[in-house]
């Protein structure tokens, strides 16, 4: 700007000029007193020739103004220097905080971006190792348990037949028993020994009663309250069980007969109770291992969905750990690509 003083003060001359001629014609047309002569007018209009021209360079007044031109210029220059450099720092102050809260912010959000990447790339692998081992190592257990459940249902099952076995039998004997004493008639005779009996757990524990039948026997028999006469249900009794024949007068000693009467029957009825409880056992055992077998098959199946389920369900999981992460690391480059591009235009 300050090539161009020169001419801005050289254009002022001109001016000066200009305002002098027409000054000077406009005297020229008014009536004057002075004498008529003729004045010699000097032309003093500058050329641009004449602006560029050095003529000035020694003149004083010039020069003067030049250096009040340039010293008051510089002085302006030099407070708005110094007010533009205030600002400068300021903005530069104001920005250096704002690049200063950009960095922290992306500091953290890139610090945050990378927890959820490690973290989802984490439950990814783990969630990935455990359905694998759930997929190798569930269908072996589930496999083995299946084995030693089908052993325990069918040996169940056999324990189960053989305790049915056994009280299918022991109430098939009593009820021989029952009716065997029923036949002798000894609820004719004797009911309170037959109503003890009929309480009895085990069939076999009627042989326990042939003392006291023998004694209510000779009681009841062979007392002479009867005037040595045969009590009809005694004959009755004597008869059933054996004792004597329809015609005879001749009577077995009770006190031998009877506890052979109950041990044959107690052997008889032991035979048929057996059987019994060896049918009923085969029955119940095929019944119970059918069930306890589908028990387990029934609990085999649903573990073996359930193991699918689970892997599939871990499957999904992982895969969804796997997008998420895909996506974090996919935004992250780009945050970090647009990053290096503004970083290269404000560089350049």
């Amino acid at each position: 700007m300050k090539l161009h003083y020169s001419k801005i003060l050289l254009f002022f001359f001109p001016l000066n000029i200009l305002v002098a001629s027409s000054s000077y014609v406009y005297s020229k047309n008014k009536p004057s007193i002075t004498s008529h002569h003729t004045p010699i007018t000097t032309s003093r209009v500058l050329s641009e020739c004449d602006t560029e021209s050095s003529i000035y360079d020694n003149d004083e007044e010039m020069k003067s103004v030049k250096e009040n031109f340039d010293r008051h210029t510089s002085q302006r220059f030099d407070k708005y220097e110094e007010r533009m450099k205030g600002k400068r720092q300021k903005r530069k102050e104001q920005r250096d905080k704002n690049v200063q809260e950009i960095i922290e912010k992306d500091r953290k959000d890139k610090s945050f971006a990378e927890k959820v990447e490690k973290c989802c790339l984490k439950c990814g692998c783990g969630l990935g190792g455990v359905a694998a081992s759930v997929g190798i190592i569930g269908p072996i257990a589930v496999n083995e348990w299946a084995k030693a459940a089908l052993l325990a249902a069918k040996s169940s099952a056999i324990a189960e037949g053989a305790a049915a076995g056994v009280a299918a039998g022991e109430a098939a004997g009593k009820k021989a028993v029952i009716l065997a004493l029923q036949h002798f008639k000894l609820d004719n005779l004797f009911p309170e020994i037959y109503n003890a009996i009929v309480k009895i757990r085990h069939y076999a524990d009627v042989k326990n009663f042939s003392v006291a039948i023998v004694e209510e026997y000779s009681l009841k028999c062979q007392s002479l309250d009867y005037k040595f006469t045969i009590h009809p249900k005694c004959r009755t009794f004597e008869y059933y069980i054996g004792m004597r024949t329809l015609d005879s007068t001749t009577v077995e000693p009770a006190g031998q007969f009877v506890p052979e009467t109950l041990d044959s029957v107690v052997g008889d009825v032991t035979q048929g109770a057996n059987a019994k409880a060896a049918e009923v056992a085969a029955a119940k055992t095929a019944e119970f291992k059918i069930a306890n077998v589908g028990a387990v098959e029934s609990t085999y199946g649903s573990c073996q969905t359930a193991i699918i389920a689970s892997v599939v369900a871990i499957l999904i999981i992982v895969l969804i750990m796997v997008i998420i992460y895909l996506i974090l690391r996919y935004r992250r480059k780009r945050k970090m690509n647009k990053k290096q591009q503004y970083t290269k235009l404000l560089n350049q």
